[in-house]
């Protein structure tokens, strides 16, 4: 049996306050982590013999929760990238053939041992921005093959990687080359096909449907997302990313866990979901990467009362990024946000988007010891040291998983 483990010489350390629903800041504290959860914080907490680290006066803050990820993909795309700042859009690129296809196509001719490859450094290289859970999702697939197979594969990355690791079904990401005219055929074949090996399996937590103007409608969404529920698995959206076409309500009506994007989202959108237990997850990288000046309303839906969470969006053509310290600056830039605001959205509220809030997302005694051990000592250098490596080290159930060179 291992010894507790005591952090001392803490500056400051930021957690979530259940009773005020926000995060407090405490400083000069201690904490003691056993068997990988937070067992007390405070002062002078001598008791046992323990191992000992020391935090040398820097920031404790609890690990991030990526609350909407796409690590399961081949080929990266940075030529879309350079079309877009020649001028194309997103849109446009897709229509012509890249996009979601583009992607498709690279992951369906794969080595599949190559894929895992690609796939497992991803993961390893979530650790050096602070991630300490992910939510995955399929959706580079596309066929019950590539899809399930997907799917499989991060549950055996998952099997033996320090991250927590949340997958999601996402078969509704696109319609895929071979469907492009036969929707109603591809959508019977996610629903009676894919989704019952999904849930047979246990492959997935939750179902994802791309909810948007020339992808599923809010009909078409509405099938899947239904089928899914009936399989006991939990419901999340992309809504309104570039138009409002009622993907919001949807989310409500069906009692979904978060709804993504919302950047074209309305004023009676945000009220749906004021009067919903939805979690909106809000995707600043992407507006930026996209190139677009046109972000979700933070400060609105914050202020509405609203959960707000923060997530990268990873994923090779729109949000190629994996750096929550970005997206939390991009968050009080962008989204108006406070930086202890943008820190819950990415702790906290994440969780609370995953249903994990009751062990993950906040440094409270009886959840798991996911930390940060920064090198500053003000939870203000989180967002304002732009692409510096900031980060120390990273704790995960009280070990140590990644430590600056």
């Amino acid at each position: 049996m291992t010894k507790p483990l005591i952090i001392r010489n803490i500056g400051e350390l930021v957690r979530y306050n259940s009773a005020s629903e926000s995060m407090e800041v405490l400083h000069n504290v201690e904490m003691i982590v056993e068997e990988g959860l937070v067992r007390a914080i405070g002062t002078d907490l001598y008791s046992v013999e323990f191992d000992v680290a020391d935090a040398a006066g820097s920031l404790i803050t609890p690990g991030f929760v990526d609350s909407h990820t796409h690590p399961v993909f081949f080929d990266t795309r940075e030529l879309e990238f350079e079309m877009r700042v020649m001028g194309k859009s997103y849109l446009e690129i897709a229509a012509a053939g890249g996009g979601i296809r583009a992607s498709v196509r690279s992951l369906r001719s794969a080595d599949i041992g190559d894929l895992k490859s690609r796939v497992r450094r991803r993961l390893d290289d979530f650790l050096q921005f602070g991630t300490t859970t992910i939510e995955a999702k399929s959706g580079y697939g596309l066929s019950p093959e590539s899809e399930i197979m997907s799917l499989r594969l991060l549950r055996e990355l998952a099997a033996d990687h320090p991250l927590d690791i949340l997958c999601t079904f996402l078969g509704a990401h696109e319609y895929p080359d071979e469907y492009r005219e036969d929707h109603e055929g591809y959508i019977e074949l996610v629903i009676n096909r894919m989704l019952p090996q999904v849930a047979r399996e246990g492959l997935a937590e939750f179902c994802d449907v791309f909810c948007e103007e020339g992808v599923f409608s809010v009909s078409e969404s509405r099938k899947v997302l239904e089928a899914a529920k009936f399989l006991g698995l939990g419901i999340r959206l992309h809504a309104e990313e570039f138009r409002p076409i009622g993907g919001v309500q949807l989310a409500v009506r069906l009692g979904a866990l978060s709804a993504d994007h919302l950047t074209a989202i309305t004023a009676e959108g945000i009220e749906a979901l004021a009067l919903s237990n939805i979690v909106p997850v809000l995707l600043p990288a992407t507006t930026f990467f996209l190139g677009s000046d046109h972000y979700a309303p933070g400060r609105k839906l914050w202020d509405r009362g609203l959960p707000v969470a923060i997530a990268t969006d990873f994923n090779p053509g729109s949000s190629m990024t994996q750096s929550m310290p970005l997206v939390i600056t991009l968050a009080c830039l962008k989204l108006k946000l406070t930086p202890l605001e943008a820190l819950q959205a990415a702790t906290h509220n994440a969780a609370k988007s995953l249903a994990q809030a009751h062990r993950l997302g906040s440094l409270e005694e009886g959840k798991q010891a996911d930390f940060i051990i920064w090198k500053f000592n003000k939870y203000q250098g989180i967002p304002y040291f732009l692409g510096y490596p900031s980060i120390r080290s990273v704790w995960k159930r009280g070990a140590n998983v990644w430590s600056s060179p």
